[in-house]
């Protein structure tokens, strides 16, 4: 085999794409890039940037304009004044003794505000002229210092971070728990645990070892006896 006759694998080199070779090879005239306009000249170079003359985007936005800071709450908030005329205007109920309660979804039923799903914050433009419950998340200085003189409170949702008793029920004191009574022993326990017949004088430890010591050197003693005795039998047998 020469080099000449090296050839590739068929179907993994294809022949290149001939254009401007006439209209009846499919890529003739305008050879693929369509009729007049910059691309279709040769040397024609445009930036990706490029946006044909308009305005560019990088130029279109604005630059250097601070930050969106991550920990900002979007609040959905309320004037004091808006609460005291809707009052006057009888969107929201009162019946000129109680003080009128004033939450995210009475607000929302006489149309101050659009969301109730956003956190309600209250604040002090306007003048109170009712006394009012207010319940919302945030309130400013100025608009907590005008419900109050005008009687009223301002209450702060608080999510609690504990668990809280049931209605009714006094909260446990851990501090003055009873301690636990010890559990009661289980049949095997109580079994192990019943006190043994006491047979005779209590034995100590010190007993016990003397008495084991004493025992050892009996069998230490019938040991070496027992030659001596069967010697003296085979001299009187014999």
């Amino acid at each position: 085999m020469k080099t000449h006759d090296l050839r590739p694998a068929p179907g993994s080199v294809t022949k290149k794409t001939r254009v401007g070779r006439g209209i009846a090879a499919g890529k003739g005239k305008t050879a693929g890039r369509g009729t007049k306009g910059q691309r279709s000249r040769a040397g024609a170079s445009i930036p990706a940037w490029f946006e044909g003359g308009q305005t560019p985007l990088h130029i279109r936005i604005p630059k250097l304009r601070g930050f969106r800071n991550v920990n900002d709450v979007q609040y959905e908030v309320v004037n004091v004044g808006a609460i005291s005329a809707a009052i006057d205007a009888g969107k929201l109920e009162s019946d000129g003794k109680a003080p009128v309660t004033v939450n995210a979804d009475t607000l929302k039923q006489a149309g101050l505000v659009r969301r109730d799903r956003l956190p309600l914050k209250v604040l002090g433009a306007g003048d109170v002229s009712a006394k009012l419950f207010v319940l919302a998340d945030a309130f400013t200085r100025s608009a907590r210092e005008k419900i109050e003189a005008a009687g009223g409170t301002a209450q702060v949702i608080e999510i609690p971070t504990e668990p809280l008793a049931a209605l009714g029920v006094d909260a446990p004191d851990t501090a003055a728990r009873p301690a636990r009574a010890p559990k009661s022993p289980t049949p095997e326990a109580a079994v192990s645990a019943e006190p043994v017949a006491d047979d005779g004088p209590e034995t100590t430890v010190e007993d016990a070892t003397a008495g084991a010591a004493a025992a050892d050197a009996d069998a230490l003693t019938e040991e070496t006896d027992a030659p001596a005795d069967e010697a003296d039998a085979t001299a009187d047998n014999g």
